[in-house]
């Protein structure tokens, strides 16, 4: 088992710390649902809701590709208060900050001022974070930060978590890759170039059970797409593959 211990920007005391509400940017993967239930183990937050950002057009999360659908069922079994931004189709940074400040905004009228955040060891990302949070006056929890990578899937997978691979880099996998559940298997059978928990961006996936959930999330799969996306380094395109997943009745 991963020994849970928070790296933090708060400066909040130990015992105002008991009460203090935070929200967690919810993506329906692993990373999320393992940092949820740390937060639920720690005792030292009340998670008060989650934030999850969807496209205004096509309702689904980034390149997780999970439709509002299945989102919407993965909150009912989550039983906490969720929120949900719309981004419009590739957003700038400008814009994307924006929408972002606006729900930290919100969150802070709730009387919530901790954002948490399943990331592992992107740095530019945290501190990416943090400058935003410190706009607000808000502060960032990462409950999986620095922790290493294999036995944090590890653990996901000991503490009785369930998950599928939803989406892949064409770069690594074929689609025979989609829909493949997290298991020791799973584990043994990764190339070694990629991260076990797919930190740098290799693959994502969808947790429908475990100890977070008031009951397994139901679905069924659907048909695989090959996407492509520009290239941030600029040279090319990058394919991504997605399977599309469907609630059942």
């Amino acid at each position: 088992m991963v020994l849970i211990s928070f790296s933090s920007t708060s400066k909040i005391g130990k015992q105002n710390m008991a009460s203090s509400k935070v929200f967690l940017n919810w993506s329906s993967g692993k990373d999320s649902s393992l940092s949820l239930h740390y937060l639920h183990q720690s005792k030292q937050y009340e998670v008060a809701a989650l934030l999850t950002t969807l496209g205004r057009k096509n309702r689904r999360i980034g390149l997780h590709g999970i439709s509002e659908t299945l989102l919407d069922a993965q909150f009912e079994s989550l039983k906490l208060p969720a929120h949900k931004c719309y981004l419009p189709e590739e957003p700038n940074m400008e814009q994307y900050n924006s929408l972002m400040r606006q729900a930290l905004l919100n969150f802070q009228a709730e009387g919530i001022n901790c954002a948490a955040y399943g990331d592992i060891f992107l740095e530019d990302l945290k501190a990416y974070r943090e400058e935003e949070l410190k706009k607000v006056a808000m502060h960032g929890i990462f409950p999986l930060w620095g922790k290493d990578s294999k036995e944090i899937l590890e653990d996901f997978i000991q503490q009785g978590f369930k998950a599928i691979v939803v989406s892949a880099s064409a770069k690594f996998f074929t689609d025979k890759f989609l829909g493949t559940e997290l298991d020791q298997d799973f584990i043994s059978k990764l190339p070694k170039e990629v991260d076990p928990c797919g930190e740098n961006g290799e693959f994502h996936t969808f947790c429908y059970d475990g100890p977070i959930f008031e009951q397994a999330v139901r679905f069924k799969k659907g048909k695989k797409v090959l996407r492509h996306y520009p290239n941030p380094d600029g040279e090319g395109d990058l394919g991504f593959h997605f399977l599309d997943l469907e609630v059942a009745e």
